[in-house]
This record gives structure tokens, sequence and C-alpha cells, in this order.
């Protein structure tokens, strides 16, 4: 109930305009969120290197409506790439496939991340693609595998609570695609997802076997201590985690200390209601956490 009810406010435009805007939201949200421009989110990905952690920066946004703010996305990831090489950073860059135009039209979408992954390729660096709802995994994987083909150095988010995630990661570990395997955070029909937290931990369990036997480097996306306990048992260099910035730090130093590789992704910018709300969607103690610190200040 909790999860459907923050997903709904995740969409919500009214909602958000007015709660991005708001003065009083900066408060509740720097735990989760590592500022509003590329400097900030920058120099938290310093901060967590010096620590021995990876970053993968993402620079929040998606669904845009116009050719130009498509354009402004792709070239504000140009500049958070080369900035990333400059200062020697240990980090890649997430994004989202409809921040680039894919709602648009699927050329000019792959037209904007071509430039982003032929960047990364010449820089040493990766870029992952987030996967969205149900709806574009077919366009999304599309655009991903061509770019694969071409370039090497890119990485698949697939999402362990839809029934069609177990063919589309055979599918990537044929290609030799690395894969980011979540649970999923947008609300599903069950037509095309499993409706149980237990379905989806199970499903989770078994999409994490396949990638970790048959995949290339996959990266375990959970905060879930059963589920990292289900890779820590796998070769340390074969694989890494990744969690949120902000989220269980107590089990990032955990298993850094054990010397796994740890990845934490690091959002940022103005547009941040919707990851927000998917993260307190995810986790109810997000939302406890959120409360005590409201009444803290």
């Amino acid at each position: 109930m909790l999860r459907s009810f923050f997903i709904f406010l995740s969409q919500q435009k009214s909602l958000r305009r007015w709660m991005e805007q708001s003065s009083f939201a900066k408060p509740l949200t720097r735990r989760f969120i590592a500022g509003n421009t590329l400097e900030e989110a920058l120099t938290v990905c310093q901060k967590l290197n010096r620590e021995g952690i990876l970053t993968t920066l993402d620079y929040l946004g998606e669904s845009v409506t116009a050719i130009e703010e498509a354009k402004l996305s792709r070239d504000h990831c140009l500049d958070a790439i080369r900035l990333i090489q400059e200062r020697k950073i240990d980090s890649t860059i997430s994004v989202k496939l409809t921040q680039l135009g894919l709602d648009i039209d699927q050329n000019l979408c792959y037209d904007n991340a071509r430039q982003l992954v032929a960047l990364a390729q010449q820089t040493h660096s990766r870029v992952e693609f987030d996967m969205e709802s149900s709806g574009y995994v077919d366009r999304t994987l599309s655009i991903v595998h061509r770019l694969h083909q071409e370039f090497g150095c890119v990485r698949a988010v697939l999402q362990a609570y839809l029934f069609r995630t177990e063919a589309d990661i055979k599918t990537s570990n044929a290609l030799g695609l690395p894969v980011r395997i979540c649970k999923g955070a947008y609300a599903e029909p069950d037509t095309v997802a499993f409706a149980e937290k237990s379905e989806v931990d199970t499903n989770y369990l078994k999409m994490t076997r396949l990638l970790l036997e048959e995949g290339e480097y996959p990266a375990i996306a959970t905060h879930d201590d059963r589920m990292v306990a289900s890779a820590t048992s796998f070769p340390k260099d074969k694989f890494e985690f990744q969690m949120l910035y902000g989220v269980r730090r107590d089990l990032q130093r955990k298993l850094l200390a054990q010397g796994f590789r740890i990845r934490v992704y690091v959002p940022y910018g103005e547009a941040w209601y919707p990851y927000f709300m998917r993260r307190l969607a995810e986790r109810p103690a997000n939302v406890i956490f959120l409360l005590r610190n409201f009444f803290k200040n």
C-alpha cells in the first residue's frame, strides 16, 4: 500500500513542480540527492572515491518532450564525462533514454546516446543505461545492443520484477553485454510483472545467479542483506555491488572492508522529484528516516 502511494505521488506533475521549487524540500532530499549542480555531484564522487567507493553519476531528468531539452541533457552528460576524466574520478555516468529524446524520436535518441558512448570509449569509461517502465524495454535494449556492438563500453539495466527479464539476461549474456540487475521501481500491471514482493525476491536471486555464472561483469544492485549474501560466494573481481547514495551506508562499509567492489549511484540535479519518490516507494525505512530527521530540524 505504501509503495503504491509513493508511486502515485511520483506521477503527479503539479505536486512535482511545487516540490522541486520548494525551499523546505532540500533538507528532506539531501540524504539521497547529491546536489543541484554537476560540481556538487563531482565533489561527492571525489569524497566517495577517497573512501574506496566507485561511483556512477546520474543527472536527474526523464521523459523530455522537446528536441532542445534532449540536446541539453546530452551536452550536460558530455560535460560530466569530460570532467570525470580531467579530475581523474573513478566514475561512470548513468542516463535514461527518455532524457535523450526516446519519446520524441528513436533516431534522435540514438544519435544523442551514441555521442555519450563514443566519448566514454575515448576516456576509458562507460555509460550505464537505466531502465524505465516496461513500455520502454524493447526500445531501450535495441539502442543499447547497437551501442554495445559498436563501442563495447555500455551496461544495460534490467529489472527482476518483469517476467521477461530472464530472456533479456540470456540475450545480454550471449552478447557479452554487462548488466546491472535491480528489483524495479515502477508501477507495472500483473500481466507483465510479479506482484508480490516474495516473487520479486525469488526472481532476483535467480537472475543474480544467472548473471554471476554466465554474465559479463554484472552489477548487483541491492540493499537487501539476503540478496547481497547470495552473491558473496562468487569471485570478488567478477562483479560489483551497486547501491544508492545515502542508502545502507553500513552495508557499503561492511562489503568494502571485505574487499568487494562497491559503486554508488549518485543522483543530482533540479528534476529530483520522480527519483526521490521511487526511493521512498522502494524502502519503508527511507520514509522513517525522513520523518525522524524532519522533526529534528
